[in-house]
């Protein structure tokens, strides 16, 4: 059987690169050749033991690729094609999806509540750190890459600039708003680009890292504000003259920003919750004003399928947004592991890494 490279997750603190099959594929399905893929926060989760998944499961969520081979039911596609496919990848069949929340696919079913159920490379099945991976569902996921745009400009859309716009979108920016993104991470980064495209016109920025805090200012923050040196629900207030955020975004997913995030907003303010927790969530009784503040809290999963896809895409393509400077640092699929080491340590100024087979 022909074999092929996967970073695979061993045991928590373990992903190793060895060698798998090379997948075989079912009627509704796509073989993709990867050329490119990134390795993802929540991948750092998974080889921290914080989120569990199976061992021996090949990690991963964000393919570029080249078809290799299409499932005999698969019509519209053909073998040597560019594309993508979300890290989300909906059935479009599933009760939730035909509910209008694809991210949610195979949830509340007659097994069990499944959260999450949508999310299904490196989390359910095998993922994309590899280099081949299986598509299921090929004609509801499969995104051909327009001509002209590399690997590199498209490599957010299935995963960080997907997540971080639905942060903008979930918190239902209107024009004018007031926004503000807690943590300026990949993921912030690109909500703070989406509340821009979605008509702020005051977007503020929380975050320390230097080099952070001069690329938000590259992709749409009129203000960055140091936590570090002033206390930012402070300075967040004396930014809006006491009036307080139309929208918040909380990108990082701790209690402190979830907290800070709540108490910026103005009344019947929005918060819109991007963060992966790993504990319990406490409400301020002073932030939630006791309940009657007429606040939101909307949590968001990252949007997936084709026409998600071919969105961001066409946003790539306008030159709206340019992702490209967040691939800090780049790797072959043989140097899976000091990448993992590079990147779940954060060091050298590292956003997100290219990973090539």
């Amino acid at each position: 059987m022909p074999k092929m490279k996967a970073a695979i997750f061993v045991e928590p603190g373990r992903i190793v690169l060895d060698e798998k099959p090379i997948p075989d594929i079912g009627p509704l399905d796509a073989l993709i050749r990867i050329t490119t893929t990134t390795i993802c926060g929540t991948d750092v989760h998974i080889l921290k033991g914080e989120y569990p998944v199976a061992r021996g499961l090949t990690i991963g969520h964000e393919p570029v690729g080249v078809i290799e081979k299409l499932g005999s039911a698969v019509q519209g596609y053909r073998e040597g094609q560019r594309v993508i496919a979300g890290a989300i990848t909906p059935s479009g069949h599933s009760a939730a999806c035909l509910c209008g929340c694809h991210s949610q696919d195979g949830a509340g079913t007659k097994h069990g509540w499944k959260p999450l159920g949508g999310w299904r490379f490196g989390n359910t099945i095998d993922g994309c750190q590899a280099e081949y991976v299986l598509v299921p569902d090929a004609m509801a996921n499969l995104a051909p890459v327009p001509d002209g745009l590399t690997d590199e400009q498209v490599l957010m859309c299935p995963d960080i600039m997907s997540t971080g716009f639905s942060g903008a979108e979930s918190g239902r920016i209107r024009i004018g708003d007031t926004v503000v993104v807690f943590a300026q991470g990949p993921i912030g980064l690109c909500a703070t680009a989406g509340a821009r495209l979605m008509g702020a016109t005051s977007i503020i920025a929380v975050e320390s890292v230097p080099a952070r805090m001069e690329m938000a200012r590259r992709m749409g923050a009129d203000h960055v504000v140091d936590f570090t040196k002033a206390d930012p629900v402070e300075e967040i207030r004396r930014l809006t003259d006491g009036r307080g955020v139309d929208v918040s975004i909380e990108a990082l997913g701790r209690q402190e920003t979830f907290e800070a995030s709540l108490r910026v907003l103005r009344p019947g303010g929005t918060l819109s919750s991007l963060g992966v927790y790993s504990g319990d969530l406490r409400i301020p009784l002073d932030g939630f004003l006791a309940g009657l503040g007429d606040h939101t809290i909307r949590t968001t999963l990252c949007p997936g399928g084709k026409e998600r896809m071919r969105r961001l895409m066409e946003v790539i393509a306008s030159g709206r947004v340019d992702t490209r400077p967040l691939v800090t640092h780049r790797f072959k699929l043989d140097q899976i592991e000091e990448a993992y080491e590079l990147f779940g340590h954060q060091r050298d100024g590292v956003l997100k890494v290219a990973v090539t087979p």
